[in-house]
């Protein structure tokens, strides 16, 4: 199990090749990508040699001792009545999985689409999109990540279940596309409890064979917070947490998806920031690997 996280707080604040630097020297194994800024049109990975760019910075990673374990596409992939976001997120959404098949991501998170009619509906039109991208990801080498989402009752003002959400939503997706050379799970633990589901119980319904990749992060059960395990006014259970994922003997890697913590830091100190979110890191993997199954 290494350790990752994402890039986009550290990379925004100190530039690639620092921001590398930085995540070594702080005890980082691995990194997610993260690709959101391909929603704007002027972001450079729209307007460059994405491919020739992904290599370059595998090499950069590489040099130091990290690998690229996953990575983020564009979020979000589809809008109601948009067809013009429609129109130009589809090639983008395609690029950012070649560019994580470059990078040597072992899976790269294609969130599912919220579409309009829930049911049946819904999971049709996902499905037409992933396997779209199927034999992208197959020949690029990487896996597509279904993560569990959250839906907002604007009406009523609090999150509800939407596309996904739990964890046997998660894995009728993925046994019913049933490719797992090119389909893998992406539980966002931090989402779980939002919909009403514990992240325990959702890790023990997907189990290890369809867990492939977690984003870990802790919040108050009512707001998407994206912070570290044990921040202030956070309650998460990280003992029933780490002990599932060690019961079902857990694959993937711990990757952190908690940059909001970050954003408290600046380029002169944001390095204390990073240091204390590996050291939490580095217990909860100790807690992970103490219930793992006994030989």
């Amino acid at each position: 199990m290494l350790l990752s996280t994402q890039t986009d707080r550290v990379f925004n604040t100190l530039g690639v090749d620092e921001g590398l630097k930085l995540f070594q020297k702080a005890g980082y194994e691995a990194l997610d990508y993260s690709m959101f800024g391909m929603t704007n049109d002027a972001n450079f990975l729209n307007n460059c040699d994405f491919e020739a760019f992904a290599r370059e910075l595998r090499e950069k990673a590489e040099a130091l001792g990290l690998r690229w374990n996953q990575a983020h596409a564009p979020f979000p992939c589809w809008r109601s009545g948009d067809d013009a976001y429609n129109e130009k997120i589809t090639p983008r959404v395609e690029n950012a999985v070649k560019i994580a098949g470059i990078l040597g991501c072992d899976a790269v998170v294609v969130h599912p689409i919220a579409y309009t009619v829930q049911g049946d509906p819904q999971k049709e039109f996902n499905f037409a999109m992933y396997r779209r991208l199927e034999p992208i990801a197959l020949q690029y080498g990487t896996k597509i990540a279904l993560e569990n989402m959250w839906g907002h009752d604007k009406r009523r003002g609090y999150i509800v279940p939407n596309v996904c959400s739990l964890g046997k939503d998660l894995a009728e997706y993925y046994d019913d596309l049933n490719n797992p050379d090119a389909f893998t799970v992406c539980l966002d633990l931090g989402h779980c409890g939002l919909v009403g589901e514990e992240p325990d119980e959702a890790i023990r319904v997907l189990g290890k064979d369809r867990l492939g990749a977690l984003h870990i992060h802790d919040n108050n059960y009512k707001s998407d917070s994206h912070t570290i395990p044990y921040d202030y006014g956070c309650s998460m259970n990280w003992n029933n947490i780490t002990r599932a994922l060690g019961e079902i003997d857990y694959q993937g890697d711990f990757t952190y998806e908690a940059d909001n913590f970050l954003a408290r830091f600046d380029a002169s100190n944001i390095e204390i920031g990073v240091n204390h979110m590996v050291a939490i890191a580095r217990m909860l993997m100790e807690k992970i690997d103490a219930a793992r199954p006994q030989a």
